[in-house]
């Protein structure tokens, strides 16, 4: 850090840019030195060579892209020589930034060498081709300070602090274990074997950046660790929070966290199936194989500085009540196997977990963000082409709803916020993206608190529907109903006569003529509304709800 009294007066007259929550965790790893030897983002070689070997262009070994991504205006305003202010959501300072470089990225290509796939349903490359910062910024910054955090300040720890207390402690040999799970058995289990084939201690880094979309959230990770730390041995044990925003990118992201791991003093990094992130694409097939990682990490063993331990994957067996590595396990003992989607699944279902899966005290605290569905809030999301009947049905539905009573609920139909949230915005594919993005984060806030969020935009695109989905989901029950109506049939009840001004020209960008509807393929509800009255199609998700166990 530099004085930071002189850089905030340089910083006064300087372009500002607001820092989203990945960048502040990309800034704060890479002013805390855990992004060694980084010190700043990465310029535009960097980058091509990155993507291109896995290397910096001086040769060093960095699997992954460290960029700053801003918007086309913000970009417009700022040229390699210049500096900007990097500040947080509140406009404090954090760090000035030299840049170096300014480009357009070809993000297809980024993510075909980042993840060996452009499907979109790799929750990576569908942040990364959806992303609306479309420039990217390279360049040294220049800290002033690091980012304030109110949690947990016991375990915000830079790795000078974790380096300087393995001296105090007189660690030496200490195995790291970077982690996006609560405390559940595997882990343990795996950390145990990891530690003790390295003949170490343990540091536990369980990540508090961005994760899986699916994931716990990280308050109720760090909980988990702390109440089950007891089941370690005495003084074995150092627990610090990570805060790394995840690129989901496999070996990719396991050479990382290896790197990240030897920066904070490990001599160790314990290495698991899937280590990096289980992404699984929607057939539920794993996008890298349990051993990429291994293999990545091992044929770079020489140049990482930390020596690698891989424990290899393991079931529980309950003819032995025990874990045992998979390939011990024999051809006819009773194997138990529970998916962490699949626990997340029973525990938003109020359904309860195996003993074998956790520890009593762990699934205490993950049960805190998980009461019984009939107390859950759920997002009812629309989505048709215009005159297809979506407002008409969800009024109905928010009608029987009320009649039922014991809801807060709320409509976000698309005129009502494109009047009162998206005033602003047009018809362009970027800014629809937008309006559906911001209901989806309403949704979600209102879900997350309990309340019932009805929602009937067109919702054009399939891939900004999935990142609502996805949004919601982390706060309670989605379910996407498809108002089937035929095309036909919307133009005959066109009642202000948009169809036909979009036929004739009129009326640019109109869904279904002149821009491209995406027909859902998982919608929980279809509904064609020839079919079905208003009451009898609120009806019908009415009995969903029922079933789902929404509404004791």
């Amino acid at each position: 850090m530099i004085d930071t009294a002189d850089l905030t007066k340089t910083a006064a007259n300087l372009p500002s840019w607001d820092l989203a929550e990945r960048q502040l965790c990309d800034l704060e790893l890479l002013l805390s030195g855990a992004f060694a030897p980084l010190t700043g983002f990465h310029s535009k070689s960097d980058y091509d060579s990155v993507l291109r070997q896995m290397r910096l262009a001086d040769g060093t070994l960095w699997p992954v892209p460290v960029v700053l991504d801003v918007t086309e205006t913000f970009a417009a305003s700022v040229e390699p020589g210049q500096s900007i202010a990097l500040r947080d959501a509140e406009g404090v300072l954090l760090a000035v930034m030299d840049v170096s470089d300014k480009w357009n990225a070809d993000r297809t290509a980024e993510a075909q060498a980042l993840y060996g796939t452009t499907d979109v349903g790799h929750p990576g490359v569908d942040r990364l081709l959806h992303r609306t910062h479309p420039v990217y910024l390279g360049g040294r910054v220049r800290g002033a300070q690091l980012p304030t955090h109110y949690d947990f300040p016991q375990l915000r720890l830079t790795p000078a602090e974790v380096r300087a207390q393995f001296a105090r402690m007189g660690w030496r040999r200490i195995a790291a274990f970077l982690t996006r799970n609560p405390l559940h058995q595997l882990q343990f289990e795996t950390t145990q074997r990891g530690a003790r084939a390295a003949d170490a201690n343990l540091l536990v880094l369980p990540i508090v950046g961005p994760t899986q979309p699916d994931d716990v959230d990280f308050y109720t990770r760090l909980r988990c660790w702390e109440e089950g730390l007891p089941h370690f041995p005495e003084h074995h044990v150092l627990l610090a929070a990570l805060p790394l925003a995840m690129r989901l990118a496999g070996p990719r992201e396991a050479l990382l966290q290896a790197l990240v791991a030897r920066n904070y003093g490990c001599s160790h990094v314990i290495v698991g199936p899937h280590q990096g992130g289980a992404v699984r694409d929607e057939a539920g097939k794993p996008f890298y194989s349990p051993e990429a990682a291994k293999i990545l990490l091992e044929s770079v063993a020489g140049e990482i500085g930390i020596e690698v331990v891989a424990v290899p994957p393991l079931v529980y067996s309950e003819d032995r009540a025990q874990f045992v590595e998979a390939a011990e396990a024999r051809p006819e003992e009773r194997i138990a196997s529970l998916t962490g989607p699949e626990a997340r699944r029973r525990m938003r279902a109020g359904l309860e977990l195996p003993e074998w899966y956790s520890f009593p005290e762990v699934i205490a605290q993950v049960k805190r963000n998980y009461p019984p569905r009939c107390q859950q809030g759920f997002t009812i999301f629309f989505t048709g082409l215009s005159g297809s009947g979506k407002s008409t049905v969800a009024r109905a539905l928010i009608s029987k709803l009320r009649e039922l009573g014991g809801r807060s609920i709320t409509l976000l139909d698309g005129d009502i916020v494109r009047k009162n949230l998206s005033s602003e915005l047009g018809f362009s594919r970027e800014h629809r993206d937008i309006n559906i993005l911001r209901i989806g984060f309403v949704a979600a806030e209102i879900t997350k608190h309990g309340g019932v969020a009805i929602c009937a935009p067109i919702a054009p695109y399939a891939a900004t529907r999935r990142k609502v989905r996805d949004t919601v989901e982390a706060a309670g029950g989605f379910f996407e109903v498809y108002v089937s109506t035929p095309i036909e049939e919307c133009e005959k009840r066109d009642r202000k006569g948009l169809y036909a001004k979009a036929r004739a020209g009129i009326v640019k960008e109109f869904t279904g003529v002149s821009d491209p509807y995406d027909v859902p393929t998982r919608a929980e509800i279809v509904i064609d509304t020839r079919q079905y009255t208003p009451l009898e199609a609120a009806q019908l998700i009415i009995t969903r709800l029922e079933n789902e166990g929404y509404m004791g």
